[in-house]
């Protein structure tokens, strides 16, 4: 199973915190992480995920050769920059959103408008199409990084089956 991990590059102290034991907890469970391969939240993830022997993919935004964080076990050279960040939602099976700034706002869009749950750990909050009305099936809130990690799988497990494409 793969989970995608968004956040900031530029990330709160206590964000890195929550990423960072977000990635053990996956870890433990056997299960691998996707992300952006960058700095902040995704590092830090991905640093959490290796300390307990997991696997990390990037999903980068440039070409082979450029940087990625330390952590990353599998770099995926997209050349798309901040357009990658569909591909990072799709890789994953759930996404675990922690902060944010707008580029995690963007991926949360492209989650949920493709029916990919996302799991919140002080994140965004959102409502349906900006009118104040909450969000149906939207951000699942946790309460800390072992509850966003049960909500994520609980979320895949009920998944529905994707329907089958008519050829």
């Amino acid at each position: 199973m793969i989970i995608s991990v968004i956040g900031s590059s530029s990330a709160k102290p206590e964000h890195l915190e929550l990423a960072e034991a977000v990635g053990r907890e996956l870890a433990r469970r056997g299960v691998m992480v996707a992300c952006g391969g960058m700095t902040g939240v995704m590092e830090a993830v991905c640093r959490g995920a290796k300390a307990e022997g997991g696997t990390t993919i990037g999903i980068l935004p440039g070409r082979r050769g450029s940087a990625f964080n330390p952590y990353i076990d599998i770099p995926v050279f997209t050349t798309l920059g901040y357009a990658r960040n569909i591909i990072v939602v799709h890789t994953g099976q759930a996404c675990i959103a922690v902060g944010g700034a707008f580029g995690t706002l963007s991926e949360i869009a492209y989650a949920l408008d493709a029916g990919i749950p996302v799991v919140g750990l002080s994140t965004w909050s959102l409502t349906v199409k900006g009118d104040g009305d909450p969000v149906v099936d939207g951000i699942i809130p946790a309460r800390d990084p072992a509850d966003a990690v049960n909500q994520a799988l609980a979320a895949v497990q009920n998944a529905p089956l994707p329907e089958p494409r008519q050829s």
